[in-house]
Parts: structure tokens; C-alpha cells; sequence
């Protein structure tokens, strides 16, 4: 098998100021792996393609620490080729959207409805095992490569658990069921099940990647009359537009944007930068008794400080949101069939497809906000 694999992490590169960009550091090396049969509860599945996204950049550039060396790469679609003792309920053919939280059925947080935040998979996740056991993948020379969230599907081939998948209509096309298994998944969940937005409301989004476009349509397809859209990208203000924005602005358009369409502050503040000022911005944002959510991932050292009267004083909330606290199993069908309905113009969050060799440069792309997603096939 073929797979993309990170043996050091690489700071970011300042191409502004002409420094080695990750095209030339090439820190993921596309290699030759032994392709492991799947064991027990677990599936063989061809990946048809995969999604570049700033939690797999976060990863090379050392701001989320897994363990090396690793086959990143987290969202993907593909067939199932072979299936593993135990398993009855998918077959050899079936089209899937890999997830990225194996969730075991078992741990405190799936029994209270929360897959998202299932303890097992965060302790396997992070140590680059599968839900089902130790790390499958290696070298010829026999070196383990740890899995990345269950999927590493930089790659033309992956072994996950069965709870790691999805399974799919056949006529859903790969270059829209390649979205939905994060991008889609987490920020269609931040609006739905983390801040439950409802019809009349208003929301915020800041950060327009893929995660804070899809939540901009979630608000629209939620009911509510004023989504403001805002980043410092004005490549992307269209898009947003196009997903569904009534108003969209750089940062510093945004408390003369929010006033316009909702007075003293927003119903709901959804953060998809991955930054404390933001989530703390935001505080400031939203309504008496609105709430902020928080979905971006900040890097691990940072801290937030703010005013601690905006929450008892003025009944603000603070949610985090992984995931989009999503039920996979529930969500992903149901999003397809907004799709379907043509309510969820996901389509747009596709930029182009490349070929996995360049996945690389399609570091430096995102680290630019040159792309939103950008597929690769293997």
C-alpha cells in the first residue's frame, strides 16, 4: 500500500518572507507500507479520496502532538475490500465516509448520547492505535507507523474499526462524500447539536475554512434570518456569500456588521479559527444569554482571559463543540439528504483534487488559505 507519512514535525514556513516552504522541507513522504489485513471488528478499505485539513496541518507543524512517525490524513470516502471476523452489518463493496472518532458503545460518554467525546477513542486516537488493537502499519523494514485518528487516509488503502465508517447511498459522488466525514460533520454539528440554533435567531461565524463555511450553511438550513460570516481572507467572502451569509466581513467589519443586524450582540457566535482572542471576541459578540461555540483548536499553550461577570452577570455561555458533537451513524445520512435536497451546497467547499504526491504543496496551500478543501487521490 501507499501512504503519506510524517516522521518529524516542520515549524510553519513564512513564505512571505522567503523562507522553506513545505514543498521543499517535504516533511510527509509518500512510501511504500506492508498493507495489513484487518482484524477482528475491523474493515479493509480502498480509499477513493482524502481531504486536506488544518487539524492534519496542525499535526506536521507541531501545534497537535501525536506520536511519530505517523500516516496522517483523517477525512476520506472510499469501498470496503475486505472485512474482519465479527462483523455482519457491512460488506465487501459497501461505499463508506470514514469518521474520525471510532466510538466504542460502551464509555460514560457514548452511554449519555455523546460519541464524540467516547474515551476510548480519545485514548487510541492519541496513541495512534485502532479502537480493536495496537497499530497495524509498517515498513518493509518492519518500523511501526502509528495510525492518525483511526484513519491515515493519506493513502490508497487503510485498515479501520467498523466504528470508524460510515456507510453511504452509492450514488452520492466521492468529491462531495469526502466532506462530510469532518469538515461537514463538525461544523454542521457546532450549529446543530452543540448551540441548537432555531428558527429567528442570529449567528456569527468567524474563520471561513471548510468547518466555518459548512456552519454558515447549518445556520441557514437552522432558520436563522441574520448569519454574519466573518474573516480576513477576502477570497473567501464570496463563498461565504454563496453558502448562505446575509453579511460578511473582515474582523474589523465585524462588531459594525453584528450591530446592524442584531443590535447588542448575536443569538450565537460560532468560533472556527482555532484562537483564544477570537473565542474571546466572540464573549464579547453575543447577546445577554447568547452563547459562544467554540470549534476551531487552539494551539495547546494557549489561554483564554476574559471578563468572568459576562457569565453569571449576563448569562452567556462558553460550549465547546467536538466534532460538532456529532453522532455519526444519525448525522452523516441525515446532512446527505439535505444535500440531496439541494439545501447544502457542499460542492463549494471543494477547491481541486490533486494527486497524492502533491500533498505537500497542499500543505503550503492551506497554511496560505489558498484552498478550503482540497482533494487528493492516491
Amino acid at each position: 500500500m501507499k501512504a503519506a507519512v510524517l516522521y518529524s514535525t516542520v515549524p510553519a514556513p513564512a513564505s512571505a518572507e522567503g523562507k522553506q516552504s513545505y514543498a521543499e522541507s517535504r516533511p510527509l513522504l509518500v512510501q511504500e507500507l506492508e498493507q495489513p489485513e484487518p482484524r477482528a471488528g475491523e474493515l479493509g478499505v480502498s480509499i477513493t479520496y482524502s481531504s486536506l485539513c488544518h487539524s492534519d496541518l496542525s499535526v506536521v507543524d507541531g501545534s497537535r502532538v501525536r506520536p511519530l512517525p505517523m500516516a496522517l490524513g483523517h477525512e476520506a470516502v472510499g469501498r470496503v475490500v475486505s472485512v474482519g471476523d465479527g462483523v455482519s452489518d457491512v460488506s465487501v463493496g459497501d461505499h463508506v465516509v470514514l469518521v474520525f472518532v471510532p466510538s466504542c458503545g460502551q464509555c460514560r460518554a457514548c452511554l449519555s448520547g455523546r460519541p464524540a467525546l467516547c474515551h476510548r477513542a480519545a485514548e487510541v486516537n492519541g496513541s495512534g492505535d485502532l479502537l480493536h488493537g495496537p497499530a497495524l502499519l509498517r515498513t518493509p523494514a518492519g518500523e511501526r507507523i502509528n495510525h492518525h485518528l483511526g484513519v491515515s487516509a493519506f493513502a490508497d488503502y487503510a485498515v479501520v474499526a467498523r466504528e470508524s465508517v460510515v456507510v453511504i447511498d452509492d450514488d452520492v459522488p466521492d468529491t462531495v462524500a469526502a466532506m462530510f466525514g469532518c469538515a461537514v460533520l463538525t461544523g454542521m454539528g457546532a450549529v446543530f447539536n452543540t448551540a441548537a440554533v432555531g428558527p429567528g435567531q442570529s449567528v456569527a461565524v468567524f474563520g471561513l475554512g471548510a468547518v466555518g463555511l459548512s456552519a454558515v450553511m447549518a445556520a441557514r438550513l437552522a432558520g436563522a434570518t441574520s448569519v454574519i460570516a466573518i474573516d480576513p481572507n477576502q477570497g473567501k467572502h464570496q463563498l461565504a456569500r454563496d453558502a448562505g451569509a446575509t453579511a460578511v466581513g473582515t474582523p474589523e467589519d465585524a462588531g459594525r456588521l453584528i450591530e446592524e443586524a442584531a443590535g447588542d450582540g448575536v443569538d450565537v457566535a460560532i468560533e472556527a479559527v482555532g484562537s483564544a482572542g477570537v473565542i474571546a471576541s466572540c464573549l464579547e459578540r453575543v447577546t445577554r444569554g447568547g452563547a459562544v461555540v467554540s470549534v476551531g483548536l487552539p494551539h495547546p499553550s494557549a489561554e483564554l482571559t476574559v471578563p468572568a461577570l459576562q457569565f453569571a452577570g449576563a448569562g452567556k455561555r462558553l460550549l465547546g463543540s467536538y466534532m460538532g458533537d456529532a453522532v455519526p451513524a444519525r448525522d452523516i445520512p441525515r446532512y446527505l439528504g439535505y444535500w440531496r435536497d439541494g439545501k447544502l451546497p457542499v460542492e463549494l467547499l471543494h477547491t481541486d483534487t490533486r494527486p497524492l504526491g502533491e500533498i505537500n504543496e497542499g500543505l503550503d496551500a492551506l497554511a496560505a488559505g489558498q484552498v478550503v478543501r482540497r482533494l487528493f487521490r492516491a
